[in-house]
């Protein structure tokens, strides 16, 4: 066009611009992984919370039987190593109370909405902390990141939003000018990215192979069958505590009898 000059881009705005479009990409990916590795926490979080009130309180309750009669044992039959046994039996007890009886077994049942999911994976495109400029402001993604992974187990979305608008009216810190600093950005920002997407693949899969999501996959498989693995376990374990007290009972009566 007569009269204008169409500005050439230099090879480093090229590469600039290649940068961001990969960047853009990288975010989206790694914004999937992390909101697939919130629902997988949340998810076994609230398996374990039905699988302790349904079976671990149960297993507390056997343990405290069998405590019961070791201690029972140690009174009427004092030895070193009869002793040792009751004091044994009584702390796997108190870690069974405590396990069954803790804060996770209080998580409840939790299906995030549509609209927590697509606010959780735009908190994360934008706050994440591997795409931070430097310690400062890695520092303030991690806090925001932090918040916002509790308000999402919460289901609160509220929460999310107020995150993600806090985060953007300070965001608008630059740090370094010219086209070399901000290609170096966006270079250390693409490789901490990377690294963050391989490391939540890696807690995934640890997760998997882990004995509460084992569990939960034998309970969706006895579900296809028409089977309630937890209530069988119950059911189970029930019979073992009417065991251990019937044992316990027996040895009690056995010790208060006249020789």
């Amino acid at each position: 066009m007569d009269g204008q000059i169409s500005k050439r881009r230099t090879p480093e705005e090229r590469e600039v611009e290649r940068k961001r479009e990969e960047l853009a990409v990288l975010r989206s990916t790694l914004a999937e992984r992390e909101l697939e590795l919130a629902d997988m926490r949340s998810s076994l979080a609230v398996f374990e919370g039905r699988y302790l009130r349904q079976v671990g309180s149960l297993y507390a309750e056997l343990d405290e039987w069998k405590a019961r009669t070791r201690r029972l044992e140690a009174e009427c039959r004092p030895s070193a190593a009869a002793t040792a046994r009751a004091e044994e039996a009584s702390e796997q007890a108190r870690r069974a109370y405590s396990e069954a009886h803790g804060t996770a077994s209080e998580t409840k049942d939790f299906t995030p909405s549509p609209e927590l999911r697509n606010l959780f994976r735009e908190i994360a495109k934008r706050i994440h902390p591997d795409l931070a400029r430097d310690s400062a402001d890695e520092e303030r993604r991690t806090r925001f990141m932090a918040d916002a992974n509790r308000a999402y187990q919460s289901g609160d979305s509220e929460t999310l939003r107020r995150i993600l608008t806090e985060f953007e009216d300070g965001s608008e810190v630059v740090v370094g000018d010219g086209i070399g600093a901000e290609l170096i950005r966006l270079i250390r920002q693409i490789s901490l990215a990377k690294d963050r997407i391989v490391a939540i693949e890696g807690v995934l899969e640890l997760l998997l192979k882990g004995e509460i999501a084992q569990l939960r996959k034998q309970s969706e498989a006895a579900e296809q069958v028409g089977r309630d693995l937890l209530a069988e376990l119950a059911d189970s374990v029930q019979r073992e505590i009417q065991n251990a007290r019937d044992e316990y009972e027996k040895l009690a009566v056995q010790e208060s009898s006249p020789a």
